[in-house]
């Protein structure tokens, strides 16, 4: 009998949630097909078989919480399938239909189960201490706090079955024995008030952790700036046509706010660091995240050696992550080693905000709606000017105020008058 476990998914990940099964019992799978999705606090993982067989039992549900090396499922490898592990995915009316089906005339009852009890073979019964029961039976054990290996059952095959979990229940428990605790007891709706209970995902149960960590143990601070685009816009707008022909790929504002962050960092490089301990980690390179929205939450990509890319390469590495991340195909090496994150709300129309740090990295820039404000040209003109805010949260242990007015001063300056970029870069 094969086994499916969890693999080793990465080095801070050692567990993760059942999201779905690709597969269902009595299905022939080959070696190295994809039979589950597991959502782990990064991405979402497809877990392989790692032998050819025909699935005889699933050992956990959609929504269970699963650990590295763990069997989570079992096949059988000669592919023949059946069998009374395939038999207990069964619906339980097929179960207890096969059960009720008459013996032989001439043999008599107590022989059936003697003949049933034999065909379970000893070494199989030993290899494992799993109770066999049905999904029904499982699941209501579940909800209900039960354990299985506590159950008695009339199924001569030693089956525990929906109706033995509710027998177990309304059973008084023997002395020396703790009765089942019951459930919290949940006040009843109002039906003037509706509600639905949604069950966090696992990414979402991570974000909010992590940013509540980051606020509770980094010196957060926000400075704010703003920017006149007129001349990043108007540069785009000359561009775009020929950049596209040239590139496949539409010349956006990331590009330039990249550029410009690469040489805000060169300038400023504690803003590129990490605290290890009581050391400074200066990292020499320019891995920078950037923020993509997804329908399960935010996850944040890396556009690795951002220093060493044209405009074009950044364009087109931020539209492929986005494109993984909306189609959850990110790898985890696709969101790890960032040392500097750029979000932009002002793409879902916000005008002013204060992004938090994505730990352990210590600055975050956030970009902002481009909106038409007044502008004072000198003390007797103003005009009209597409502006946006920018804010940079940044780690206060370590960044001083001054440094980081100056990063987004140098920011502001060089989209301000975007062929500074090229030089730079």
């Amino acid at each position: 009998m094969g086994e499916i476990k969890v693999p080793e998914l990465a080095e801070s990940i050692t567990e993760g949630t059942i999201s779905e099964w690709l597969k269902k019992v009595g299905d022939k799978i080959e070696r190295g097909e994809y039979i589950a999705e597991l959502e782990t606090d990064k991405v979402n993982v497809e877990i392989t078989a790692e032998e050819s067989g025909v699935i005889t039992e699933f050992l956990k549900e959609p929504g269970d919480t699963v650990h590295v090396g763990e069997v989570i499922a079992r096949l059988d490898e000669s592919g023949e399938g059946g069998g009374e592990s395939a038999s207990s995915s069964a619906p339980e009316a097929k179960e207890e239909a096969s059960q009720e089906k008459a013996p032989e005339a001439e043999a008599p009852k107590e022989s059936t189960t003697a003949v049933a009890t034999k065909e379970v073979p000893k070494e199989e019964a030993k290899s494992t201490s799993r109770t066999i029961a049905s999904p029904a039976a499982r699941k209501l054990a579940r909800e209900r706090g039960i354990k299985l290996d506590d159950v008695k059952t009339t199924d001569p095959m030693g089956r525990v079955r929906k109706h033995d979990i509710e027998s177990h229940e309304n059973k008084p428990a023997a002395k020396g024995q703790s009765a089942p605790q019951p459930q919290k007891q949940v006040q009843p709706q109002d039906p003037q008030k509706p509600e639905e209970r949604i069950k966090m995902t696992r990414r979402r149960q991570t974000i909010a952790n992590r940013l509540v960590e980051v606020q509770q143990t980094a010196a957060m601070l926000t400075t704010f700036n703003e920017i006149d685009m007129t001349a990043v816009m108007a540069l785009r707008k000359r561009r775009k046509d020929n950049f596209f022909e040239q590139h496949d790929v539409r010349l956006g504002f990331m590009s330039f706010f990249t550029k410009a962050v690469v040489a805000a960092l060169r300038k400023f490089p504690l803003l590129n660091a990490e605290i290890q301990g009581n050391e400074l980690v200066l990292k020499k390179y320019y891995d920078i995240g950037v923020a993509v929205s997804t329908d399960d939450g935010l996850v944040v990509p890396v556009v690795r050696d951002a220093d060493r890319k044209t405009f074009s390469d950044i364009e087109g590495d931020i539209l492929d992550k986005a494109k993984k991340a909306r189609d959850n195909k990110l790898t985890l090496k696709d969101l790890q080693g960032g040392t500097f994150t750029i979000t932009n709300g002002g793409v879902f129309g916000s005008l002013l905000s204060t992004p938090i740090l994505n730990g352990p990295q210590v600055g975050i820039l956030g970009m902002h709606k481009i909106q038409l404000r007044p502008v004072a040209i000198d003390e007797e003109r103003s005009e009209n000017r597409p502006m946006m805010y920018i804010a940079l949260s940044y780690d206060h242990r370590i960044v001083d105020g001054k440094e980081a007015v100056s990063f987004l001063a140098t920011i502001k300056d060089l989209l301000e008058d975007p062929e500074t970029l090229l030089l730079e870069g």
